[in-house]
């Protein structure tokens, strides 16, 4: 019943990676200047996106569009204007394959082992990966 539950998961990775990769990653997300980088990206149909970014288009839009709809926006938007919080951030980006936010655990699997492989090498420090399960994922703080 376990193994029933875990194929209904989807999946997220991310990459953590050198200040000096974030730049240039931000600065060119098709990863034209890392070319073992680039091979995974194509490889999967996968995309980068880095998550200071994500947080900050996500308290934009809720700026735009009224604040009482994005139950994240404060806890978001405090989190990004800490300097310790901003600089994590910065060097963490999520893969999207074809995309899309979160995939299924055959494409997590593959894209995971191809970016672990290049753990240590031109600046990418880690490779973590999420899933949908709710008792795996961190609740919002209590307002």
């Amino acid at each position: 019943m376990e193994d029933a539950l875990e194929d209904e998961w989807q999946f997220q990775i991310r990459l953590t990676v050198s200040a000096e990769l974030a730049a240039r990653l931000r600065g060119d997300p098709s990863c034209g200047t890392d070319t073992a980088l680039s091979e995974v990206l194509r490889k999967h149909n996968a995309s980068l996106k880095c998550q200071f970014d994500a947080f900050a288009d996500y308290v934009s839009e809720a700026e735009r569009r009224g604040p009482e709809d994005y139950p994240l926006y404060q806890w978001t938007k405090e989190t990004i204007a800490k300097p310790e919080k901003k600089a994590r951030y910065l060097r963490s980006f999520t893969l999207y394959v074809n995309d899309d936010e979160v995939y299924g655990k055959t494409i997590a699997d593959s894209l995971q082992a191809d970016l672990t492989a290049l753990v240590g090498a031109g600046g990418i420090e880690n490779v973590v990966r999420f899933d949908t399960n709710p008792a795996n994922s961190p609740q919002p703080p209590a307002r």
